[in-house]
């Protein structure tokens, strides 16, 4: 009688631990899936700089690798200059084409510039499920507008195609499919900041400007947002793990009084 009282507690304990673990990891899992979308990384740069933007594309797909990856540049203001850093296993191109209207950039008026990067998986590799890859790009210079879109196509190895194209609201709240957006002359949306990195490029066009100087304040500004909203974000994680960590202590507790209790039940 009395090993039956203390098997049926452990059962009923080891099921109750099982299912705030469950609840547990639901919690941490939460926030981090709603930010598994494409990114560029800084989010934010100054005019006239030369810019090094890293995209990290997540693999979210369970049954398909991602093997292909293009950004989409800008061409109505476009870079004049866009190189990319090797990445194992992948090979690269820049597309240059000509624009649909030509651009004045300084003294010169530009006909063609870089419309597209192109990375393609080699045989073998690819980003597999639970993974991501970070690709990189130097771009300049950054025109002096408010925000660049920069889409992103990630091409699957069954054939699907996920298009980041969506812009993000001033409301911040964030689309299904975001595009990653390079802020310049604007701060970006409070949600967008605390996703994105705050950046210091290289000026290629010297310091000391009035436009840079404004422009510096700006960032500072986006930059101390973004950190109160990674704070928030953190200190909310926090909670709830502190609140699903008691729960967990306080249902081993119960399951180990409840043998103690059975068995003195049981001796009566």
């Amino acid at each position: 009688m009395q090993k039956n009282s203390f098997a049926r507690a452990g059962r009923t304990g080891a099921a109750a631990t099982a299912v705030a673990l469950g609840a547990l990891a639901l919690v941490l899992a939460a926030p981090l899936s709603a930010s598994a979308h494409v990114h560029v990384d800084p989010g934010q740069a100054t005019p006239g700089s030369y810019s090094t933007l890293t995209f990290k594309v997540p693999n979210e797909s369970a049954t398909a690798i991602t093997t292909s990856v293009v950004v989409d540049l800008p061409t109505d203001t476009p870079f004049t200059s866009v190189a990319y850093q090797p990445v194992p296993g992948w090979t690269a191109a820049v597309t240059t084409a000509a624009l649909p209207e030509p651009v004045t950039v300084g003294d010169a008026t530009i006909t063609e510039a870089p419309v597209s990067v192109t990375w393609t998986a080699d045989p073998g590799a690819g980003v597999a499920d639970g993974q991501y890859q970070l690709f990189p790009i130097s771009a300049g210079p950054v025109p002096d507008v408010g925000s660049i879109l920069l889409p992103v196509h990630q091409i699957y190895s069954d054939g699907s195609v996920v298009d980041w194209n969506e812009p993000t609201p001033a409301s911040g709240e964030e689309p299904e499919h975001p595009a990653p957006t390079l802020y310049i002359g604007e701060a970006p949306p409070a949600e967008e900041g605390a996703a994105s990195a705050s950046v210091t490029p290289t000026d290629a066009a010297g310091a000391g400007s009035a436009s840079d100087t404004a422009s510096g304040s700006a960032a500072t500004v986006a930059a101390d947002a973004a950190a109160t909203g990674s704070l928030a974000l953190g200190l909310g994680i926090g909670g709830f793990v502190l609140g699903a960590a008691a729960l967990i202590v306080a249902v081993v507790s119960g399951a180990r009084r409840r043998p103690a209790t059975a068995a003195a039940e049981d001796s009566k």
